[in-house]
């Protein structure tokens, strides 16, 4: 199989075009009922294809996070492959959040599971966790590079617990995700219009001007919406970079379905947020 066009290529026409917004999928047993479904399989499997049915041809990306399906075991996988293939299939873009990180041979099982073509659960990207040594990652950057898919390594994260490893300062001074960010930077030097090697940075953080966010890739952004975050917030969380930021809306959608028209009309109105507020840097 012939390797995809890179992905930050792909992500640039598909924000350029659908808006700069990417969907969580998130079917947390709280919005299950929220929705009026069971927390079963019969109710994941109604919630995820609502959501895809409904937005898979109007949003550019979206994030399904895995551990909503790996709790219903094999059948909940089987909903999410499912899911997979049909917003690939309706032009949108699939970011598999699964923070997956490891060492050697492990490591390069968990890039063949979703960055390999041909996979049950090949994804356009995935989230990954450095905190291994950014090395360790080599096999999923090898794998991407060689399938052109992308990857997203936690850097600086909206979680308060977060900031004991990624503000933790190095002997030569700078932080562990400052590190994070130069190794980004590194991985995407050339590459045009961006490359495909991203970090997840929380749009709650506030001031982030201590920080090189100018890595040359996509900085998935997670926290508008329900956690607080607006999209006025993101010219002064991200600077000169915003334009390359994905916003991550999860409740702040999926808390208007089941309505399939409800749903499009909260996307559309995120992702005209989120463009006003980037054009206007």
């Amino acid at each position: 199989m012939s390797p995809l066009e890179p992905f930050g290529t792909r992500l640039r026409t598909a924000m350029d075009e659908r808006g700069p917004l990417c969907v969580g999928i998130d079917p947390h047993a709280s919005l299950l009922s929220e929705w009026g479904l069971g927390d079963d399989i019969a109710g994941l499997e109604r919630f995820t294809r609502t959501v895809v049915e409904a937005l898979g041809e109007h949003v550019a990306v979206f994030k399904p996070q895995s551990a909503f399906f790996e709790r219903f075991g094999s059948r909940g996988i089987a909903v999410l492959e499912r899911a997979v293939v049909d917003l690939r299939a309706a032009g949108a873009l699939v970011v598999m959040d699964a923070k997956r990180g490891d060492i050697g041979s492990t490591m390069a099982a968990y890039a063949e599971t979703f960055l390999r073509k041909g996979a049950p659960l090949f994804s356009d990207a995935l989230t990954v966790s450095p905190y291994l040594g950014y090395g360790s990652l080599k096999p999923a950057v090898d794998l991407a590079r060689e399938s052109g898919t992308g990857l997203f390594v936690l850097a600086l994260t909206s979680n308060p617990e977060g900031a004991e490893v990624q503000r933790a300062v190095r002997e030569d001074g700078r932080s562990i995700g400052a590190t994070m960010l130069a190794h980004l930077a590194a991985e995407n030097a050339g590459q045009t219009p961006m490359g495909s090697f991203g970090a997840v940075v929380g749009a709650t953080l506030g001031d982030l001007s201590s920080f090189d966010l100018a890595v040359n890739g996509p900085l998935l952004a997670p926290g508008i919406g329900a956690p607080g975050a607006t999209a006025a917030d993101l010219p002064k969380v991200f600077g000169a970079a915003v334009r390359n930021v994905v916003p991550n809306v999860s409740r702040g959608v999926l808390r208007h379905g089941p309505d399939p028209a409800a749903l499009r009309a909260s996307a559309e109105r995120f992702a005209d947020e989120v463009r006003s507020a980037v054009s206007g840097v």
